[in-house]
């Protein structure tokens, strides 16, 4: 997996923003069989930053916590077919081979706000916005109610894997 990873807020955490990324990025992969070597982009931002990109793509202006921007057109969530199919060409860095997943954006401010709110680690917080995101990168939503039960039945699963608790 490559990871590019822009910190553009020189955000400092307790723990190295790039590595665990890679690791819960990783994580879903891995649980959700992912059969090939992906690429992604994180960057990191702040509520100006996040409002840009939200009123730009999203038509919604205003900051949000995570933004997530799928490179491929599942079918099915999980079902990674679709990037070996019509879509390969298009969803293909030509220099390194890889399948590019898609883009994640996290707002910085709102990991630190939103891990005081839950009473929960920032480390949490910014993982579990980092599964979030990469749940939707591999096809799943949470529009409706039972596709929101997969996903936090799914994000939940990873994180227990990784140690990372609310504790």
């Amino acid at each position: 997996m490559i990871f590019f990873v822009d910190n553009e807020v020189d955000a400092k955490f307790s723990f190295d923003i790039e590595e665990t990324a890679k690791k819960v990025a990783g994580e879903v992969l891995k649980s959700e069989g992912c059969p090939f070597d992906v690429q992604l982009s994180l960057l990191i931002t702040d509520d100006e930053g996040i409002r840009q990109i939200n009123s730009e793509f999203r038509e919604i202006d205003s900051p949000t916590d995570v933004l997530s921007f799928p490179n491929i057109s599942y079918e099915n969530p999980g079902d990674f077919s679709a990037a070996m199919g019509e879509q390969k060409i298009d969803v293909t860095d030509p220099e390194s081979g890889l399948i590019v997943l898609g883009d994640i954006v996290i707002n910085e401010n709102r990991v630190r706000q939103q891990a005081e709110e839950f009473g929960h680690s920032e480390l949490r917080e910014f993982a579990f916005l980092v599964a979030h995101s990469m749940l939707h990168l591999c096809g799943y939503d949470h529009m409706e109610e039972d596709e929101a039960k997969v996903m936090e039945e799914k994000q939940e699963n990873v994180l227990q894997s990784l140690g990372i608790t609310r504790d």
